[in-house]
């Protein structure tokens, strides 16, 4: 989820709340443009009283690394940004689908650019900032940002904190997140990277792999790419105050999956000594599934071998490496949409082979590091609530005023978005952390943040969105963003500067120490006889909490439920049981007497998404 905060974006807010909560009401286009001229005048004042900071620059910033001599600028009062430092070689031509190459220039100079965006390759998408029609960015792409509580000079061994974006591990950017408020607040250190997505950073093929030696035959390049850039910064942060005796891992969504895989990859030891995941999963893909050799796994698509198959189709006379980046998202964006998506894999080389959770569970592998892990509440409403499956939409006035999003359902859009968010918290922070324990680690935590303090016009927002997939993202960087629902997501009251201190307390404390808790706050330890987690919330509902409810006790509860209709509850147990976690076809097909042995759940989705977009243009109601 992107994050990104400054002047114009107060100004949007400010037109997007007046258009939205007065387009509507106007009795004539003479009113509007009164009205218009009036919010003008106000964004102007805004304009001329508060401008953004001017850029400052000082030699005493230029800081000497392996990459060259880097210029720090700040454009954030207590905070030094070091911007687009390479941290590996291009991975073009012949490094395209090849382990990163160390990045090495002691010579070179980086100017303070920090209008350049470097962007791996990747879908366009206007809620992320990245405007284009359809694949933006470049494979020269294997760069990291720096920022710096400005007295780095003076401070040294402050706690690096190393963020992995999310974006499915297919899209995503270190642009999209300015972490200035939290290093300003918290005195520490953010780092910030890209790595290669989609199927440039994960794929398994013969035509790859099978003429490929050492690192070079992994199928998980995007993996090593993040493995190389933790090695640039063990060698390099100290430079800049930095402590590389105690960095931290932590990313979101694919972001906390990515936490995970490294915690278990060889390849990975020494180079961090804690770690978070937030909204993290632990699905990993086997060779034979990466690759899906004539599509024979029916659950499988987008694999490797189908879109082999489609590139040489369309570019018959052209080799795999010299294929343009873009035609190659192209070609796998276009790939069938419904059915499991094989990336991350368990390849023997970065990543051992078998399931993630047994490599987590096994201690001559796994680092013993503390670990926090956590979920939202709400995790799957991101996606329901726009899901014209689960919503209606209309606009009683105008298209250019507020629309009326409502569920279909109330009463099963609320037991679907439960029963699916509580899977994502068991399967992606009790099962890891049990798995960790198993291992012998002793210092884990678990959370779940519940905010749900949003506004109720136009849209109902605490019942249909709450404490949706990724708004736990701008409390721990004070950035806050959630695309055009921001203002509505996060209005700025007492409350949400109370869970701010909360969380951006939490982490900077986990980071200095391996450990939450500071002065008199009790955040127990996690252990799986008792799955204590805390309760991240506005002062009044913060709490702790014990996870009371297994897997199987989730799945009896669609069995047992009343509202559903039978392919309704074979669907949502389908989607249970097959993500966020390693696929369990066998359970689906034996669960509730084999209710479901005759429901191909891909297919049914499959159909019900056409249906929709046959009707309406979109599953989407945008």
């Amino acid at each position: 989820m992107a994050n990104r905060y400054d002047l114009r974006t107060v100004k949007r807010g400010v037109m997007n709340d007046y258009m939205s909560l007065h387009m509507g009401k106007n009795k004539s286009f003479k009113t509007y443009i009164y009205n218009t001229y009036l919010i003008l005048i106000i964004v102007l004042f805004l304009s001329a009283c508060t401008g953004p900071r001017v850029k400052e620059i000082r030699q005493s910033w230029q800081v000497s690394t392996q990459s060259g001599v880097v210029q720090g600028v700040s454009s954030t009062k207590g905070v030094v940004s070091w911007i687009n430092i390479p941290y590996a070689l291009p991975p073009i031509d012949e490094l395209r689908w090849k382990a990163s190459r160390e990045y090495l220039d002691r010579d070179g100079f980086i100017a303070a650019n920090g209008e350049a965006k470097k962007i791996c390759p990747q879908k366009a998408d206007t809620t992320a900032n990245l405007e284009g029609d359809n694949i933006v960015g470049h494979e020269d792409c294997l760069y990291l940002d720096i920022r710096a509580p400005e007295n780095f000079l003076e401070t040294r061994k402050i706690p690096v904190m190393v963020w992995i974006h999310g974006g499915g591990n297919t899209t995503g950017h270190k642009e999209a997140y300015n972490f200035s408020k939290f290093v300003a607040t918290q005195g520490v250190m953010v780092v910030t990277l890209n790595y290669r997505l989609g199927p440039l950073g994960w794929i398994t093929h013969p035509r790859i792999q099978d003429d490929q030696v050492g690192l070079d035959a992994t199928s998980n390049f995007g993996t090593l790419d993040i493995i190389e850039a933790l090695t640039w910064i063990n060698n390099n942060i100290d430079q800049f105050g930095g402590d590389n005796e105690n960095i931290t891992i932590f990313g979101e969504s694919a972001g906390g999956h990515n936490v995970f895989t490294l915690l278990a990859s060889p390849l990975a030891d020494g180079l961090f000594h804690r770690a978070i995941s937030q909204s993290g999963y632990v699905e990993l893909a086997s060779l034979k599934e990466a690759y899906n050799k004539a599509g024979r796994l029916k659950y499988v698509t987008r694999s490797s071998d189908e879109l082999v198959e489609a590139l040489e189709g369309k570019f018959k006379s052209i080799g795999l490496r010299d294929i343009n980046a873009s035609d190659i998202l192209d070609t796998y964006n276009n790939l069938p949409s419904i059915g499991i998506h094989p990336l991350t894999t368990a390849d023997g080389i970065v990543l051992p082979k078998g399931d993630l959770l047994d490599t987590l569970s096994d201690s001559p592998t796994v680092k013993n590091v503390s670990v926090m892990a956590g979920a939202t509440r709400d995790e799957v409403t991101l996606w329901l609530g726009l899901s014209r499956y689960f919503v209606d939409v209309r606009y009683p006035f105008t298209r250019l005023g507020p629309p009326v999003i409502k569920a279909k359902d109330p009463t099963l859009y609320k037991f679907w978005v439960k029963t699916r968010s509580h899977a994502w918290k068991i399967h992606g922070v009790d099962e890891p952390l049990s798995a960790l324990e198993r291992a012998g680690n002793k210092s884990l935590f678990a959370f779940r943040l519940d905010w749900d303090d949003q506004r109720r016009f136009p849209l109902n927002f605490p019942e249909l969105f709450g404490a949706a997939h990724g708004v736990d993202v701008s409390f721990v960087t004070g950035d806050y963003y959630y695309g055009p629902a921001t203002s509505y997501i996060y209005p700025n009251t007492r409350k949400r500067m109370e869970l701010e201190t909360q969380v951006m307390s939490a982490w900077a404390n986990f980071a200095r120490t391996g450990s939450p808790n500071k002065n008199k706050q009790i955040w127990p330890l996690f252990s799986s006889s008792k799955p204590i987690f805390m309760r991240l919330d506005t002062e009044t509902e913060r709490g702790l909490s014990i996870e009371k409810t297994s897997p199987s006790d989730l799945i009896q509860g669609v069995a047992n439920d009343t509202i559903l209709t039978p392919l309704q509850k074979c669907l949502l147990v389908w989607d249970t049981l097959t993500n966020i976690r390693q696929p369990d076809y066998t359970s689906y097909l034996t669960w509730n007497n084999g209710a479901c042995r005759e429901i191909n759940a891909l297919q049914y989705q499959q159909q019900i998404e056409d249906a929709i977009i046959a009707e309406f243009g979109s599953k989407d109601i945008f």
